[in-house]
């Protein structure tokens, strides 16, 4: 009869109650649990399996740059890092309030992988983020238009709660990529929130748009909410070449 029911969880998909009703068996705990705790541990079992494998699609959807999380964060006091800022987005609230996060700092600061720390940590609280280098989003979008799947495109880009542009204002904007941000950030607005990471200080931001018309639309949109980290100090990527170096 186990066997059975083992074979019938795993045609409905219940494989977290499977491994735990067969791990019950297998060990003969079964004899020891009250029909309530037996219930109680196949749900919980069931539940943790479900969330382990949506979390799994979820990080893999995303696209992360880095396999970062928050408990890596370096919070030496060179880099002027907010922790207590940090441990407030972790939380998560900023996405039901469609605030965005704008974290700037010179090359090899630890943008990027500040931002991949935070979108992991957004995703285990069961939103959904999208990574997106920025120039490449943008050529992509570019290309989509082209074809015709413009429309498809950026309805995805809209429905993630927290959408990642990193290393924006590499490149300067053309006219058909200052029009295609604008879609992005319109779309988003007062529903969703994006993480910008940058090289480049804020207010150079209007040269990178290119356009005055449009940056101070696109900035109104994205500054005026924004929470704002700075990262200081040498470059994380030399330090750890010249410690390997070292080694």
């Amino acid at each position: 009869m186990n066997n059975q029911t083992l074979e019938k969880m795993k045609k409905m998909k219940l494989y977290g109650m499977q491994r735990s009703f067969k791990h019950a068996t297998e060990n003969q705990t079964m004899a020891n649990l009250t029909p309530d705790e037996l219930v109680s541990q196949l749900i919980e079992s069931e539940w943790d399996d479900r969330h382990n494998r949506s979390l799994e699609r979820s990080v893999k959807n995303a696209r992360f740059r880095y396999k970062a999380g928050l408990e890596s964060v370096d919070y030496n006091p060179e880099r002027m890092l907010d922790k207590n800022l940090i441990l407030r987005l972790a939380e998560g609230t900023f996405l039901k309030k469609a605030e965005n996060v704008i974290i700037t700092g010179s090359t090899g600061t630890g943008k990027s992988f500040l931002a991949c720390a935070l979108g992991n940590q957004i995703c285990s609280l069961g939103y959904k983020v999208l990574y997106a280098n920025t120039t490449r989003l943008i050529t992509q979008l570019k290309m989509a238009k082209a074809d015709g799947s413009a429309i498809k495109e950026l309805a995805r880009i809209e429905k993630q709660d927290l959408l990642i542009l990193d290393d924006f204002g590499i490149q300067p904007l053309d006219a058909q990529a200052r029009m295609i941000l604008m879609e992005i950030i319109e779309d988003r607005h007062g529903k969703r929130s994006t993480l910008f990471t940058s090289q480049l200080p804020v207010q150079v931001w209007y040269e990178v748009i290119g356009d005055e018309t449009l940056a101070d639309a696109i900035l109104d949109r994205v500054v005026h909410d924004a929470h704002r980290l700075d990262l200081k100090g040498e470059s994380l990527r030399r330090k750890r070449k010249i410690q390997e170096e070292i080694d």
